[in-house]
């Protein structure tokens, strides 16, 4: 693996990752999705982690699939740099036959701001990163199309979609549904069902570089790093759509 910066760095574990899953993919099978959901879990992590210890040593790391002694290690409080990753967003999709809404998210923290991140989406073939982020589809007024949960979508959506003129599409993981908002196949992704920091870390930082807008659903800014990972919800929409959608949350939750 030839590393260049920290933003090539991420597209290389990502896109690695990636590959793995889906070489686990193919060799497992999905006769047994619990035991497939669990290899790629344990595979990717494992990769990341001895990749990250390997190549920046002096850097703390956050995983899904760290220990919760490993999340309250009080290191990772007051280091300069933080990886935070998610070493297979979307288990469930993961382990369906067919489904390619699943990722892999690796982002970089470092004093207080996410610097760098990358989103392989392996069973897609594409890989959407910080070092080159996708240019952004403009708005051109009419109904739109929201991203959320295939499971657990908040319940208010619906009010939502109907007074801000839009329809829901149901997408598999956090990654795979910030990643359409990227590249156009929906403008919007609201979500307040409950999350962690991996899972929006990697595909903020690069909603971000990409221009996009993306805040908690009052409009708070989006922190990573924090003693407690929980990150409850996030929206993150082409820019024009923004203060829509936030007056549009607000009024419901009055």
């Amino acid at each position: 693996m030839t590393i260049r910066d920290d933003h090539s760095l991420a597209i290389d574990l990502a896109d690695e990752a990636g590959r793995r899953l889906l070489e686990i993919r193919e060799r497992l099978g999905f006769d047994d999705s619990g035991a497939l959901r669990a290899e790629g879990d344990r595979a990717a992590h494992l990769y990341l982690m001895e990749a990250l210890a390997r190549l920046r040593p002096s850097d703390c790391v956050l995983s899904e699939e760290s220990t919760r002694e490993e999340r309250l290690d009080p290191r990772r409080q007051s280091a300069d740099r933080v990886w935070i990753v998610d070493p297979l967003d979307g288990t469930r999709e993961f382990s369906e036959e067919g489904r390619a809404d699943w990722a892999v998210h690796v982002a970089l923290w470092e004093r207080g701001e996410l610097v760098a991140g990358a989103v392989a989406l392996p069973a897609q073939g594409r890989t959407l990163a910080t070092a080159d982020p996708p240019k952004l589809a403009p708005f051109d007024g009419g109904r739109f199309r929201i991203a959320v949960s295939r499971t657990r979508p908040p319940e208010f959506m619906q009010k939502l979609a109907y007074l801000a003129g839009a329809d829901l599409v149901p997408i598999g993981s956090a990654g795979a549904k910030i990643s359409a908002v990227l590249t156009g196949e929906v403008e919007a992704y609201v979500h307040a069902g409950g999350q962690y920091e991996w899972d929006s870390a990697a595909p903020v930082a690069v909603a971000q570089a990409a221009g996009a807008h993306a805040s908690r659903i009052d409009g708070a800014t989006l922190t990573y790093n924090q003693a407690d990972p929980s990150l409850p919800d996030i929206l993150v929409s082409l820019p024009e759509l923004a203060p829509t959608l936030l007056a549009g949350i607000r009024d419901l939750h009055r």
